[in-house]
């Protein structure tokens, strides 16, 4: 649905305002919306930047929009509004303790310890091989064997190596031990701490405290992360029927780690995220993991993946929340399993005195749910740091989300009755489900999909609605599905957390991003993309474009209110806020929502998580060569590059959308954190130069876009556009380096300062 103001403001408890987004369509040159507007931008404390595409909020009168949009140069920096500067704090290959600052820096924490100065947490993602590769030896200092790999890899074809089964005295599982080894090393988290100098700018000071959690910490240095909650009665399995890697409750490294959250006693939060890339994500009922070789290692133009397969990595033991306290030197992390195993997007962390814990999630794929842990016990205090012992015990919940804005939770729990929903109600027709042995004929006859490797564990596509009422005809609860004594049955449920969760009838939804709780309690939610896919799709009576659309790819940011505003309610009231896509489609202007951030004052800070293939991608028509118009996959290009909004929430320009920032080429722009007073908006940018790597010679391309005015007119827009990255170095031919920077006003104000 098209996001109106008074709707906003109504859903806010704010007041309601004279105008709607839409009415900029009746605007002309002496309109006294453009008198509010220019008295609304002074108010808002910055002139937002120029975008490729006509806002409702560019103050510009409809006539000139095509004149001023016409032409468009994409600038290979991160862009700001006039009086912004930002310091760029750590990059890739700077030093960290014994290690080095990471690859793919994603969600960051501020953990203030004085004014002016704390512990920077930083998420570290992934490696994004087009510039790691082509870079690697002129950052890091060394050489790697990759010629001899992708040979070896090219002779094994597209099945790639089976690293793990090789003799250790084979050279190539010794070069490509080299090779994942960085890898892992510039993934996982990192701790630096920094403060702000005499002259506004944030620099580090290098403490004791300062280290790296790598994605390989415990393999050799003794660094082992641990573990709570059910899940480790599984890990410590001697022989199960799966893959035990012998470590018991010991777990080496985390990586994957893309959102995340703060907690009130100072602790930092990472979700582990595209783990199956690197490791087989399916179990056994007993909840032990697939073998190695179910994730062989293959190079190519997005990754470097199955990095765990030479190492052995048990893949149970990945896709978890992992906690960490920045200010203890000798903390490594711990995972907590009561908080589920799945890719996690973000942690919404709701603490109240003398109520339960409520920790929010989401599983970011094409068909993912939201989860929310609750905790058996409650909160004392909520800066004390015993409260980390509360993720000890609890339940983890599911989301359902009905057509009517109402919802509950689902519990994961053996007794939970399996209720899976129809595949025809998703976008894509499909839902995955645990594939158990002795399966019934009749889905052996239905599914036109191979199962996974093993009928006693894994999962099966369920792409025919007969397939999901079998399924439940079949097995009562989740106790029938999962094997072990009480703890360990539990504790497999939440290792296979997403197919335990299609099993009892959770929502499938649109790529969830970010969870994130505001100052009243209640949850704002971001969705990035309803199109389907192979891991599934979402529901399409909740997940609907402005006009209905189904599927639609822009995304939503949906907002959640408990019942009785309870952290551990058992239902739930639900509503689309903003919708993305064009504004003159209903949109708001923005593509692919990903993480949130409430600023202290309410207001609403969001960027964006295009797909780096759609950046600026040429969209010469609307309609292919049959006059069929075009998916909106294929009109991403119009948006240019990822980019940095601004909703206020009170005030005369709630409601509103302004674009604060445009991030350099090929970048996301990831995981934005305010200082506590506001003077600073640290932010993360990953993989600039993600498909062309660096930018040879000042590279540029001039390409065609089919635009939109505001109102709907057509018009071209010739974009110049640079090819490749030299961000954050800027010289010619420098190599692009993912960084973290801090943005700050000139006249160090804060940065909504009037």
């Amino acid at each position: 649905m098209k996001l109106k103001r008074r709707d906003f403001l109504l859903f806010l408890g704010g007041s309601v305002g004279v105008v709607t987004l839409g009415s900029l369509k009746s605007c002309g040159k002496n309109s006294p919306f453009l008198a509010e507007f220019n008295q609304g931008v002074k108010k808002l404390g910055f002139k937002p930047v120029k975008g490729t595409m006509p806002l409702a909020t560019n103050n510009l009168e409809l006539t000139k929009q095509i004149a001023d949009y016409t032409t468009y140069e994409v600038v290979d920096d991160l862009v700001l509004p006039e009086g912004f500067t930002y310091d760029v704090v750590a990059a890739w290959g700077d030093k960290v303790g014994d290690s080095r600052f990471g690859y793919n820096n994603d969600y960051l924490s501020f953990v203030e310890t004085g004014k002016d100065e704390g512990y920077l947490t930083v998420n570290f993602e992934y490696i994004s091989a087009i510039p790691w590769l082509e870079t690697y030896q002129q950052v890091i200092g060394k050489p790697l064997p990759l010629s001899q790999v992708q040979a070896a890899l090219q002779k094994a074809g597209k099945d790639g190596i089976n690293a793990y089964a090789l003799p250790d005295n084979d050279p190539t599982k010794a070069q490509i031990r080299e090779i994942v080894k960085e890898a892992l090393i510039d993934q996982g988290m990192g701790v630096i701490s920094i403060r702000k100098d005499a002259n506004g700018k944030w620099v580090r000071t290098n403490s004791p405290s300062d280290r790296r959690i790598s994605g390989i910490s415990g393999l050799e240095d003794g660094r082992y992360l641990k573990v709570t909650g059910p899940a480790a009665a599984v890990f410590r399995k001697k022989q199960g029927m799966g893959y035990v890697d012998g470590l018991g409750d010991r777990i080496i490294g985390t990586f994957g780690n893309c959102a995340g959250g703060t907690t009130p006693w100072g602790t930092v939060l990472s979700g582990e995220e595209n783990f199956q890339v690197q490791v087989p994500e399916p179990v056994y009922a007993d909840g032990t993991a697939f073998a190695p070789k179910e994730r062989t290692v293959t190079i190519d133009d997005e990754e470097v993946s199955g990095q765990g397969n030479v190492f052995g990595l048990a893949g149970n033991k990945y896709g978890w929340i992992v906690e960490v306290d920045p200010a203890n030197p000798k903390d490594y992390g711990t995972k907590h399993t009561w908080l589920g195993r799945y890719r996690h997007e973000a942690v919404g962390v709701r603490v109240e005195t003398l109520k339960p814990l409520a920790f929010y999630s989401g599983c970011d794929r094409r068909g993912g749910h939201i989860y929310k842990f609750v905790s058996k016990d409650v909160v004392n205090n909520p800066q004390d740091k015993a409260n980390s012992q509360l993720l000890k015990q609890g339940m983890l919940y599911a989301a359902k989300f009905n057509p009517d804005g109402s919802g509950r939770w689902i519990p994961l729990s053996p007794n939970t009755p399996i209720d899976p929903d129809l595949p025809s109600n998703v976008a894509g027709e499909m839902i995955p489900l645990p594939e158990r042995k002795g399966g019934d004929k009749e889905k052996k006859a239905l599914s036109s999909k191979s199962p996974a490797p093993s009928p006693s564990g894994g999962y099966f596509k369920a792409d025919k609605d007969e397939l999901s009422t079998s399924f439940k005809q079949q097995f009562k609860t989740l106790n029938d599905l999962y094997t072990g004594n009480p703890e360990e049955k539990q504790g497999a449920i939440l290792i296979d957390a997403h197919y335990a969760a299609n099993a009892v009838g959770a929502t499938c939804t649109a790529r969830p991003e970010d969870t994130e709780i505001a100052p009243d309690g209640s949850l704002y939610i971001s969705f990035t993309s309803g199109s389907p896919g192979g891991d599934g799709g979402p529901d399409k009576r909740i997940f609907k474009g402005p006009k209905g659309e189904i599927p639609y790819e822009y995304g939503w940011i949906m907002h959640l209110i408990e019942d009785g505003n309870e952290p551990g309610a058992g239902s739930f009231r639900w509503q689309m806020l903003a919708t993305g896509g064009e504004p003159a489609l209903g949109g708001m202007g923005f593509s692919n929502p990903d993480n949130l951030l409430i600023a202290p004052d309410g207001n609403v800070w969001m960027v964006t998580d295009m797909s780096t293939s759609k950046h600026n991608k040429a969209v010469t028509s609307r309609v292919d060569v049959e006059g069929k118009p075009l998916e909106e996959t294929s009109l991403q290009g119009i948006f240019g590059n990822n980019s940095i909004w601004f909703i206020p929430t009170t005030g005369e320009n709630a409601g509103k959308a302004y674009l604060f920032g445009m991030g350099p080429m090929e970048c996301e722009t990831t995981g934005p954190f305010f200082t506590r007073d506001q003077q600073t908006l640290f932010l993360a940018v990953q993989h600039p130069g993600e498909a062309n790597g660096i930018r040879k010679n000042q590279a540029t391309e001039t390409r065609q876009f089919a635009m939109k005015t505001v109102d709907g007119q057509d018009f071209i827009q010739n974009r110049a556009v640079p090819i490749g990255s030299n961000w954050p170095g800027k010289n010619v031919n420098d190599p692009p380096k993912p960084a973290v920077v801090a943005v700050r006003r000139s006249d160090s104000q804060p940065i909504t300062s009037v």
